[in-house]
């Protein structure tokens, strides 16, 4: 009788089972998105208790573990009792356009798109965007009704749950003060779940980008927003990463500095209906190269609103404030815009201080008649208001003024990120040109305002000014920073500073200069005086002359964050490889000069010369196929292609 028994109740039970699991496949395809290469995916999960989860994987292999998802807002939650409302169909779309500021020219990517409709217990219905492609996956959430009533949203529980065997390089996000957050702290090297440890000030947070090797080191993850808009703060992550999970979190009320921002309890993201959030993107890929070169976050970005864009040109400046930040002087901001003119730069920089130098002695025509179109510096309070701002950039436009370093942002709240956007705007209408300093980093506003060319948003060349630490740890991070702040947008580290400030310098000469090749930005604002500038061997000045702003092609041929990295850089006919060493002991490099300089017969490469410190050895060589070289401790070297 057992025997029958036991039987007849299987025979039952495995149907059920079968149809059980038939339906968690099926919901698990339905609720997931591969790239068109089939290699990297997606994967949502809803639990028995409509609680909403997702993973992602490459190859097969995890990327990203089970990591939570929804929203909780002030009158409406989306973290538990969801189902599943609406699965749109698969849709195919090609994103090609062109970058002003870029590794490479031309961005062309396909994705897979897929939208997916949740309601909550209360019938209110939440979509999540899923995005899948070739060099990464990104989701967002979505809210199309409308409703003119602000929603507020308390908690964002989006988390990316790291491997706790993983590495990482984060960066600190500091609390608010003086000139704080501003995205300018060292990146530390981590494991998934330390405290924060090593930073400059107080920290609240982790910031994006965030670059993580997973995957028994197989892999490489960079976790970062973009599309930001004046309807969302910008965002961070929590500082308590137990298990490896790092979540969402929002900027804070204290975020103020000077700007005239309202006192609040929470700066929560608050906004009327429709609302689309911004999106989560997880870049990946094989190689740390494959991060560098990624343009995932300008994909997901709107598209350019500027029709016209001809007057937008990168190119290099002149500024005066490392050699001499406390000489406001007309002679002072003249000779640079000579330095500018001699060396063919298109714009001068005049910084803080210059407008009572323009009264006295007319700078700004002065460098107009040089052929040199001056940028001048402002303070964020002068354009944080609608129609000051508005009235200034006018102002400045019938000046002859080509663009504007707007400084001491310090915050991410949603007023900010807003401003932000009319920044952009109304500088596009009056052909100005947008560098951020003290400052968010960006998130895929340089498509969308080609007219933004540069941020700050880095721990720059100022630094040997200001922080101890850091001659010691600059070749380190100089070898981080293109695989995670530079990833996300122009960045302008002020390069080539050879004269010693507070704290001494000790990477090598080549390893200074060759930072104006290795990160990208659309206008190189170059430090130091007109003295170093006149003493540099002839070669070098040709170098400097000719050296692009931006780039046609880009390859990674060495990418190791926190060591070393070594670029192919082509331009127009202009064909350079730029090596640099992040760390104490010399690098060697083996490279198949043959296959980069294809068309070239020789090269030249500039090396350190005597004192590495301060001198530079420029030799040429005949092209060869295997060309090894020891780089020096947090030395570099450049190579230039020679017809």
């Amino acid at each position: 009788m057992k025997k029958m028994f036991f039987n007849r109740s299987l025979s039952v039970l495995i149907p059920a089972v079968f149809l059980m699991l038939t339906s968690c496949v099926a919901q698990n395809e339905e609720l997931s998105l591969k790239s068109k290469d089939n290699l990297n995916k997606i994967e949502l999960s809803l639990s028995q208790y409509g609680k909403l989860s997702y993973k992602v994987t490459r190859k097969d292999q995890a990327i990203i573990l089970d990591s939570p998802l929804g929203l909780n807002f002030e009158n409406n939650d989306f973290t538990t009792g969801l189902s599943v409302v609406k699965v749109s169909s698969i849709e195919e779309k090609r994103e090609k356009y062109e970058l002003k500021v870029a590794n490479n020219k031309v961005a062309d990517h396909v994705f897979k798109s897929k939208s997916i409709t949740f309601k909550n217990s209360k019938g209110a219905l939440m979509t999540i965007d899923l995005i899948a492609g070739q060099e990464g996956v990104a989701f967002r959430y979505k809210f199309t009704e409308q409703e003119k009533q602000n929603r507020v949203l308390k908690n964002e529980l989006t988390g990316f749950h790291i491997d706790q065997k993983a590495k990482g390089w984060l960066q600190p996000y500091n609390k608010a003060g003086d000139y704080t957050p501003g995205y300018e702290d060292f990146y530390v090297n981590v494991k998934p779940g330390d405290p924060i440890n090593g930073a400059r000030g107080e920290s609240i947070g982790w910031c994006m980008p965030a670059l993580f090797n997973v995957n028994d080191a197989k892999n490489w993850v960079l976790i970062a927003e973009s599309g930001t808009d004046g309807s969302f703060p910008g965002c961070h992550l929590d500082p308590d990463s137990k298990d490896g999970v790092y979540r969402i979190a929002f900027a804070k009320n204290d975020e103020k500095f000077t700007l005239p921002l309202p006192d609040k309890e929470n700066a929560y993201p608050e906004s009327n209906l429709p609302w689309t959030m911004p999106w989560r993107v997880i870049m990946i890929g094989d190689k740390a190269g494959d991060i560098l070169l990624s343009t995932m976050i300008t994909d997901l970005a709107p598209a350019s609103k500027i029709k016209d864009v001809s007057w937008i040109q990168s190119g290099k400046a002149a500024w005066s404030w490392w050699s001499h930040p406390e000489d406001f002087t007309p002679e002072m901001y003249n000779k640079f815009t000579d330095v500018s003119a001699s060396f063919g730069f298109k714009y001068t920089l005049f910084d803080a201080g210059w407008e009572k130098a323009n009264k006295e002695g007319k700078i700004v025509d002065y460098a107009l008649s040089k052929g040199v179109q001056p940028l001048v510096w402002g303070f964020s309070e002068e354009y944080f208001d609608p129609v000051k701002r508005k009235k200034r950039f006018k102002e400045l436009a019938e000046m002859g003024i080509k663009g504007v370093k707007i400084d001491f942002w310090c915050s991410d709240r949603q007023e900010v990120t807003a401003a932000l956007q009319g920044v952009f705007e109304d500088a596009a209408k009056e052909h100005l040109l947008v560098n951020l300093h003290g400052t968010t980093v960006p998130r895929g506003w340089h498509r969308t305002w080609p007219n933004f060319v540069t941020a700050e948003a880095i721990l720059g060349t100022e630094s040997y000014f200001y922080e101890p630490r850091f001659p010691e740890k600059a070749a380190e991070q100089n070898t981080v920073l293109p695989f995670t702040r530079n990833v996300a947008g122009p960045a302008d580290y002020t390069p080539f500073a050879l004269t010693f400030r507070k704290y001494k310098r000790v990477n090598t000469s080549v390893h200074e200069l060759a930072m104006a090749m290795i990160y990208t930005s659309g206008i190189i604002h170059f430090a130091d005086s007109e003295e170093v500038f006149n003493s540099l061997p002839n070669e070098l000045k040709t170098l400097i002359k000719e050296m692009p702003a931006t780039w046609d092609k880009t390859e990674a041929i060495v990418a190791d964050p926190g060591k070393s990295i070594v670029l192919s850089r082509k331009k127009d006919n202009l064909s350079y490889i730029i090596g640099i060493n992040g760390t104490n002991s010399s690098l060697p490099v083996s490279i198949d000069l043959a296959k980069y300089g294809k068309g070239y017969s020789k090269f030249k490469i500039i090396t350190e010369g005597k004192d590495p410190l301060m001198d530079f050895k420029v030799e040429t060589f005949p092209l060869t196929a295997n060309w090894q070289y020891n780089i020096a401790p947090k030395g570099g070297f450049i190579i230039e292609f020679i017809k």
